[in-house]
């Protein structure tokens, strides 16, 4: 038999996403002009909330040869009045895949670090353009960069640099990239519409490539508070995780280097003394106490290689083998590795030991979990047959597998902590809804803060019935951490939750004038795709859509029946005004009479009664 010798390569991130950009959303020229929108939006209005600016964000598409029919290169702008990128970071920023702010444990519009990028990547392989960025800090200086992206190397390319006196802060990117806005242009300027209804605070503008301009001003001045960096919960942790975690809190041994043996001679009081080996160990015996961990460190390292300062500065330690209880080190004057054995009993082992193998169990909980006390850490420790004071480097890989499964079926934990979240708020959202459908009916509702594996979320929704509403309904708009969601709906938890939904049973029937506004904030959506345009159906967040939805359903079920009294009403009205009168002309008639009898004053006290019965009625529904 034939052998066949297969190659093996490694490719960079950017190489990925060159090869699978439709993961991404930067499918086709409609997708991706769309997709390169909200990704620089996002990005824009991400920056100014968490500084607490109110954002002013201004949108531009300008076909680069207007005669030519799409698909065809267009030049997209997006400039905001945000803090900027400091200059020493925007070559990464802009010219890295998966280099960027959001990887921490927050709120944030972007969560994969390769949105931006990515529209920079694919108006680069379509167009053979660069981005041109232009950033200020301070409101005096404007550094541009003119950059490509070297896709094997992911790397940036600076092609120019240069700086200019400037009055304002703010970032403005430019891209020139393929589109086709013949058929994104509809839902780039819902996407827009639809910001600017979950955005109330940010001021939006948008010139599209045939010269119109679409100004959403803010309604509301208030923004709402930034989202914060949070620990994790312990129900959202896997092996791997914790495996980060350890090494994260692990002290690392320090290099011995001339800076560090000064550092340790002046804390010893000996930087004018050339000491031996011996006098040196009794003197930071008497100040051990006083001594700080890096220093102690050293001095244990040197109990177990018997040598002063001289001998030190002339080897490097390679490795401290815990287990096997040897210290390995290079000897540079010999050019050879060497090793010691540590007494297990000398009081400087405990030193080491504690430095290597990193915290105590119930430390570990305690400091790096949110909402874990020492009384949770004990309990626990007990739950999982781990003594409280087990170092976290001594685990082995089956403990690790173990301590992971227990953190997830541990039920004394408290539930995550929703203070880093950052809902938009009901008023907010109330006015965004009456602003932009000038509804007969409004009703508002934020859920209490849940949590589905260890991530805490919020769901805001809202109702609106009647007014500039077109029929046709339920019009459903959903969002996810204020990210309008416009493609690929029919797979959404929100629209499985609205089309489970018997309206029938709240009186509503036909193609009826109503929307269902959504809202999920988290710390982490549970997107389907790095596309970010649905949302999973984890069961925690159906059941919030579901039970906010009935909550504002019922709302909308004691409206329409007292709207339908009202109507009843009016029918009633109407028919006194049309037949009372032929009564009163036939029972004059009847009786001889010349005069008919007052019956306005009849037709006056029911319109009274009536009216005055809408008005109350209509007050108790608000008030519900």
């Amino acid at each position: 038999m034939s052998s066949i010798s297969e190659k093996f390569n490694q490719i960079s991130p950017s190489e990925f996403f060159y090869s699978n950009r439709d993961l991404a959303g930067f499918s086709n020229p409609t997708r991706s002009l769309y997709t390169a929108v909200r990704e620089f939006v996002e990005n824009a209005l991400d920056a100014c909330d968490q500084k607490g600016i109110l954002p002013d964000v201004h949108l531009s598409i300008k076909a680069v040869d207007p005669e030519k029919s799409d698909p065809k290169p267009y030049i997209l702008t997006v400039k905001d009045n945000g803090p900027g990128i400091d200059a020493g970071h925007i070559p990464l920023a802009f010219g890295t895949v998966l280099y960027g702010s959001k990887f921490g444990l927050k709120q944030a519009r972007g969560m994969f670090g390769l949105g931006a990028t990515m529209a920079i990547l694919y108006g680069q392989i379509t167009t053979n353009k660069p981005v041109t960025v232009k950033s200020s800090v301070d409101g005096k200086i404007q550094d541009e960069f003119e950059l490509l992206l070297d896709i094997q190397k992911n790397k940036p390319v600076i092609v120019k640099h240069t700086t200019k006196e400037i009055s304002k802060k703010g970032l403005s990117v430019s891209i020139c990239l393929e589109g086709d806005y013949s058929k994104a242009g509809s839902k780039i300027r819902d996407y827009v519409y639809e910001t600017s209804l979950i955005t109330p605070y940010a001021s939006i503008t948008f010139d599209d490539p045939k010269g119109e301009k679409f100004n959403h001003p803010r309604f509301v001045k208030d923004i709402p508070p930034p989202p914060t960096i949070i620990k994790p919960h312990p129900h959202g942790i896997d092996v791997e995780r914790i495996r980060r975690m350890i090494v994260e809190s692990q002290f690392e041994i320090p290099t011995i280097d001339d800076t560090m043996i000064d550092k340790v001679r002046k804390d010893l009081g000996l930087s004018l003394k050339s000491l031996s080996f011996t006098a040196i160990m009794d003197k930071a015996k008497k100040k051990w106490k006083t001594l700080p961990r890096q220093v102690r460190v050293v001095i244990a390292l040197m109990s177990f290689l018997k040598m002063d300062f001289e001998k030190l500065n002339k080897i490097k330690i390679e490795d401290i083998d815990m287990p096997n209880k040897t210290l390995y080190y290079w000897d540079f004057g010999d050019s050879q590795s060497k090793s010691v054995d540590m007494d297990p009993e000398s009081q400087y082992y405990k030193q080491l030991t504690n430095t290597v193998q990193g915290e105590p169990l119930t430390t570990f909980l305690t400091k790096r979990f949110q909402r874990i006390g020492p009384t949770t850490a004990l309990k626990f420790a007990s739950f999982t047959g781990f003594k409280p004071e087990k170092r976290m480097g001594t685990m082995t890989n089956q403990e690790l597998v173990n301590l992971s499964d227990a953190l997830q079926k541990f039920e004394d934990f408290l539930a995550p902590d929703p203070s880093c979240l950052a809902p938009l708020g009901e008023e907010p959202l109330e006015k965004g809804i009456k602003k932009f459908f000038n509804p007969d009916f409004t009703a508002v509702v934020q859920r209490p803060a849940s949590a589905y594996s260890g991530f805490p979320f919020i769901i805001e929704m809202g109702i609106a019935y009647g007014g500039d509403i077109k029929p046709g309904g339920p019009h459903v708009y959903r969002y996810a951490n204020r990210i309008p969601l416009l493609y690929d709906e029919g797979s959404d938890v929100v629209l499985k939750v609205v089309n489970d939904t018997d309206w029938g049973r709240y009186k509503i029937k036909g193609e009826p004038p109503f929307i269902i506004v959504t809202h999920i904030c988290s710390t982490r959506i549970p997107y389907k795709t790095a596309g970010k345009e649905n949302v999973a159906d984890r069961p925690e967040i159906e059941r919030e859509l579901r039970l906010g939805l009935q909550f504002l359903s019922r709302k909308l079920a004691a409206y329409m029946s007292k709207r339908g009294q009202a109507d009843m009403a009016k029918k009633r009205a109407n028919l006194y005004a049309k037949y009372i009168p032929l009564i009163a002309t036939f029972a004059t008639e009847l009786a001889g009479k010349k005069k008919e009898p007052n019956y306005k004053k009849i037709l006056d006290a029911e319109n009274i009664v009536e009216s005055t019965t809408t008005v109350e009625e209509e007050n108790e529904i608000e008030n519900e």
